[in-house]
């Protein structure tokens, strides 16, 4: 049976030109080694040295077969260094931190992916609020976070964006509004409001205030955006949400754009300070080659 040792000795013999230097280069004995040598002869059926006094000299069929040797023996090498390189991550444990439209929407396909090629590797995703996730990043609770409007310093990768839309009743007259039109957030601000979080500090009230503007009759403050669809369609105010969040039974409601839109952005960001780690930087790549 040929195998790796056969051609490191072939292209030993060849660069030093006697079998024991090559043997001993090796680690098989002088004996060990002419019979390797007779064995591949035999098995090829043609000569690839030729002995002069006590020297080992090439054919010019061995000469062939030493370069093919040679890049063999080169490709194994690339095979093991990218081995190295980029496998190995071995029974590895990601965390990454996140919030609840983001895991049942963006990371789905993401983590599926990641599974599908590093088997090996377990990703837990924890869920919180985005200043909670802001929180663990930041202190290395987590190895990676998703995280709202990330700043263009942290060299986030991202993921998706969401568009925030008003959410009215039918019977609101807003609701009769072509949708081309949109409506902008100073009609919304003097409304009578449900106020949804999704357990982000971004939402209707903090939206309205980057803006120079206040809700002003704000009739009920939950955190589910479930919850806020529900109340819009019995009629007990208007809500703004994020347009992933939409049931997808839209009967008694109405959705306008935002005019001027206003987005949300999800970047994935590291944890500062991260140590060297083969399968955090296999699931960084994964996502940024995706994403990117």
């Amino acid at each position: 049976m040929l195998n790796l040792t056969h051609w490191r000795l072939v292209v030993s013999i060849a660069d030093t030109g006697t079998i024991s230097q090559a043997a001993e280069d090796v680690g098989m004995t002088q004996s060990g080694a002419s019979q390797a040598v007779a064995q591949l002869e035999k098995h090829l059926g043609m000569k690839i040295f030729s002995r002069l006094h006590r020297r080992m000299v090439i054919t010019a069929f061995g000469e062939q077969v030493v370069e093919h040797a040679r890049n063999m023996l080169r490709h194994h090498c690339a095979i093991r260094s990218l081995a190295n390189k980029l496998g190995g991550p071995g029974s590895a444990r990601l965390k990454l931190g996140s919030f609840p439209s983001v895991t049942s929407t963006l990371l789905p396909s993401l983590l599926r992916g990641f599974r599908q090629r590093y088997p090996e590797v377990e990703v837990v995703a924890l869920e919180g609020t985005d200043k909670e996730v802001e929180h663990w990043v930041d202190h290395q609770h987590v190895d990676f976070g998703v995280v709202l409007n990330p700043d263009p310093g942290r060299h986030a990768i991202v993921l998706g964006r969401d568009a925030w839309v008003a959410l009215l009743p039918t019977s609101h007259p807003l609701a009769r509004r072509a949708t081309s039109n949109g409506v902008s957030l100073s009609e919304l601000a003097h409304q009578p409001f449900i106020l949804a979080t999704g357990g982000c500090t971004v939402n209707a009230q903090s939206l309205a205030r980057s803006h120079s503007l206040e809700l002003t009759d704000i009739r009920i403050r939950v955190q589910s955006w479930d919850s806020a669809c529900a109340l819009v369609r019995e009629g007990m105010g208007i809500a703004l949400v994020p347009e992933s969040t939409l049931p997808e039974n839209m009967q008694g409601l109405r959705v306008l754009p935002l005019a001027p839109s206003i987005d949300r952005t999800f970047g994935l960001v590291r944890s500062p300070n991260m140590s060297v780690n083969r399968a955090a930087d296999a699931f960084w790549q994964h996502v940024k080659g995706v994403k990117g």
